[in-house]
C-alpha cells in the first residue's frame, strides 16, 4: 500500500489502527501455489494464530486455503468464517483430552504431539483419524526464540521415541492418517529444511495408510530493504521433486500440506499510531506515541524489527529517534532509528505488522485494543471497532460493598 493511503485511513478511521492489504495476502498465497505447482495435491492451511480476525479468515477461505488452528476457539472461528471442518487441522500443545474431543465433535483433523495423550486418545477413539507431530531435532528456524525443532522443545514427539510411538499405534489400532513437523520460523537455509523433510519422509514410511504429510512453515519474509527471505521458488522446486518421488515409492498420491501464517499476512499488515510528544533527554530523542506493547508486543517480546516511517513527513530531513510507547513499562519499538523529522501529531507506520501483532495485543494498563481496517476493493473497511470502557469491565463481576467489607 502507498504511504498516502495509509495516512488517509489513519485520519479517516482514527488511530491507533491496524491496516491489512488484501492484495498482498493474495500475492503471497499465489506464490506458494506457483512454487509447488508440480505437486498434484497441495493444501495451504493458514495458521490462524498469526491474525485471527474472522474477515481475514473468510478472505483466505475464499482463496482456497485450509486452516491451521491451536485452540478450539480458533476452530470455532474457522467454522464461523465458513471453513469446512475437514479443511481445519487442530494442532494443540498441552491441552486436555476434553478439548481434543470437543474438536473431534466438530469434524476437524486432529494432530497430537504427546505420547501419553496419543495413547489415551487411541484407547478411547481408535477409529478417529489422527496426525502425529514429530520433532526432527533440526533447527531450521533462524531465530532461537522462535525455533521449535530443538531437542528441549515442548513441541512434537521426538524421533528417538518412534519405537514407543509405533507400539502405541499397534496396541490401540488407531488410525494414523498424517505426519507433521514444524521446526521454527525465519527459515533461510533450504538444505537444512530439506534435511528435516527427509527425517519426516523416513518416519512416514513406517505408516501404511497416510493421506498427507504436513511440513509446517516458518518461511522468512523481509523486514527491511535488502533483507533476505526464504527462497520459495528454490524450496518449491527441490521439495516438490522429493515429495513426488516419495509418493511414487509409497504407492499413493499424498497431499503436501503447509501451514503458513507470517508468510501470508506479515507484509500485508501496517500499524499506524499518532505521536503524542517528542522528548529530548541528555542523550536521546524520544518519539512517544499513543500506543505501547499492549498493541504491538513483538519488538519487546521477540526483539523483532519493524521498519518505522513518518507518514506525515515523507521527504524531510532524517534524525535519530527512539520510538517508545505510553505503557508504564519499558516499551521501546525501535532504538536510535533514522526517521524523517518527527513532530507532535505526526503519524508513524510500523511495517510487517500483519502477523502476531494484533493477535498478541492486550488491555495492559487498562488500555483499549486498537481498530482493524481491511483494504480491499480499493477502499478501507472497518473490521474491528476500537474498544470502549464497557468492554474492559464486561466480564468482571461487581461485588457489593457489603461483601467487600466483610
Amino acid at each position: 500500500m502507498r504511504s498516502q493511503q495509509l495516512l488517509k485511513i489513519a485520519k479517516d478511521f482514527g488511530g491507533p489502527v491496524y491496516i491489512y492489504d488484501s492484495e498482498k495476502i493474495k500475492t503471497q498465497y499465489r506464490k506458494l501455489e506457483i512454487a509447488f505447482r508440480s505437486v498434484k495435491n497441495l493444501s495451504i492451511n493458514y495458521a490462524a494464530k498469526a491474525l485471527s480476525n474472522v474477515n481475514i479468515l473468510k478472505y483466505l477461505n475464499n482463496l482456497g486455503a485450509g486452516l491451521d488452528t491451536v485452540s478450539f476457539q480458533e476452530v470455532e472461528l474457522g467454522l464461523k468464517a465458513g471453513f469446512d471442518p475437514k479443511d481445519i487441522i487442530f494442532t494443540p500443545n498441552g491441552v486436555s483430552i476434553d478439548e481434543i474431543e470437543k474438536v473431534v465433535s466438530y469434524g476437524a483433523q486432529i494432530n497430537i504431539d504427546n505420547l501419553a495423550m496419543l495413547e489415551q486418545f487411541g484407547n478411547k477413539h481408535p477409529s478417529v483419524p489422527v496426525c502425529i507431530r514429530i520433532n526432527p531435532h533440526v533447527m531450521a528456524g533462524g531465530n532461537n526464540n522462535i525455533s521449535v525443532g530443538h531437542i528441549d522443545s515442548k513441541f512434537g514427539i521426538s524421533i528417538h521415541q518412534i519405537p514407543h510411538l509405533l507400539r502405541i499405534v499397534e496396541n490401540t489400532k488407531m488410525n494414523i492418517n498424517g505426519i507433521h513437523m514444524h521446526t521454527g520460523s525465519d527459515i533461510l537455509d533450504i538444505e537444512v529444511f530439506l534435511h528435516a523433510s527427509e527425517i519426516l519422509f523416513n518416519t512416514a514410511r513406517k505408516f501404511k495408510r497416510l493421506s498427507f504429510i504436513d511440513f509446517g512453515s516458518g518461511f522468512k519474509v523481509p523486514y527491511k530493504k535488502g533483507d533476505i527471505e526464504t527462497n520459495i521458488d528454490e524450496l518449491g522446486e527441490k521439495l516438490s521433486v522429493r515429495f513426488n518421488e516419495f509418493c511414487r515409492d509409497y504407492g499413493r498420491e499424498l497431499t503436501l500440506v503447509f501451514e503458513p501464517g507470517k508468510y501470508l499476512v506479515s507484509e500485508a499488515g501496517y500499524f499506524v499510531s499518532k505521536v503524542n510528544s517528542v522528548k529530548q533527554t541528555t542523550s536521546t530523542v524520544f518519539a512517544q506515541i499513543e500506543s505501547g506493547f499492549n498493541h504491538l508486543m513483538r519488538p519487546m517480546f521477540y526483539g523483532s524489527y519493524h521498519e518505522i516511517e513518518n507518514l506525515s513527513n515523507l521527504s524531510g530531513e532524517e534524525r535519530f529517534y527512539s520510538v517508545v510507547g505510553y505503557i508504564c513499562e519499558t516499551d521501546t519499538f525501535g532504538s536510535n532509528r533514522k526517521i524523517r523529522e518527527i513532530k507532535e501529531g505526526d503519524y508513524l507506520v510500523f511495517k510487517n505488522a500483519g502477523a502476531y501483532c494484533f493477535s498478541m495485543s492486550s488491555n495492559y494498563n487498562s488500555r483499549f485494543k486498537p481498530k482493524e481496517v481491511f483494504w480491499i476493493g480499493g477502499e478501507g473497511h472497518l473490521i474491528r471497532r476500537e474498544e470502549k470502557f464497557d468492554d474492559l469491565i464486561r466480564n468482571q463481576v461487581d461485588l457489593s460493598n457489603e461483601v467487600l467489607a466483610s
